[in-house]
């Protein structure tokens, strides 16, 4: 499968999601994610949006529901589009804040990671995340599009909203 089998003005993810990036003082946090999609895998909090709930309440939610946090002042990052070779689709909508109260506790699905930024442990990490995520820390935007064979990237397009540079692999 390669990006260009995908006709990608009618494609529609089965499980459309959020990702969530909270940096304060010079660190960001992550989590292990301890359950379901990802599990064994750094990330930022995130999940699936319920019915009707849009991106930016389920950022929210999954935030209080993983960290037990709650986020204020999101700011839109980008959007991904994964497809997967056995079907899976996902589309996630990423955000990032400097802004939110509690203090960051372990629960049922994941374990908080405050990290330094220059220190993001992209080894752990989903494969395109090194690619992307720096990007969201120089405040670029971006939509991406990725196939993925379980947890091998096979290829990508990355825009950016910013300078409009095409990266290809």
């Amino acid at each position: 499968m390669n990006l260009t089998d995908i006709d990608w003005n009618s494609w529609r993810a089965k499980v459309p999601a959020t990702l969530v990036f909270v940096i304060r003082d010079g660190k960001i946090l992550l989590i292990d994610k301890k359950t379901g999609f990802g599990k064994g895998k750094v990330n930022g909090p995130g999940g699936k949006l319920e019915n009707g709930e849009t991106p930016e309440a389920c950022a929210a939610r999954e935030c209080f529901e993983e960290l037990g946090i709650t986020v204020s002042n999101l700011q839109y990052c980008g959007q991904h589009r994964f497809q997967f070779v056995d079907g899976l689709s996902i589309h996630v909508w990423v955000y990032k804040t400097t802004e939110y109260e509690g203090i960051p506790t372990e629960s049922i699905e994941a374990r908080p990671l405050w990290v330094p930024v220059d220190e993001i442990p992209y080894d752990q990490m989903w494969e395109d995340d090194g690619i992307w995520l720096p990007m969201l820390l120089r405040d670029e935007l971006f939509h991406g599009r990725w196939i993925f064979d379980g947890d091998k990237m096979l290829e990508y397009e990355l825009l950016t909203d910013t300078d409009q540079e095409q990266v290809n692999q």
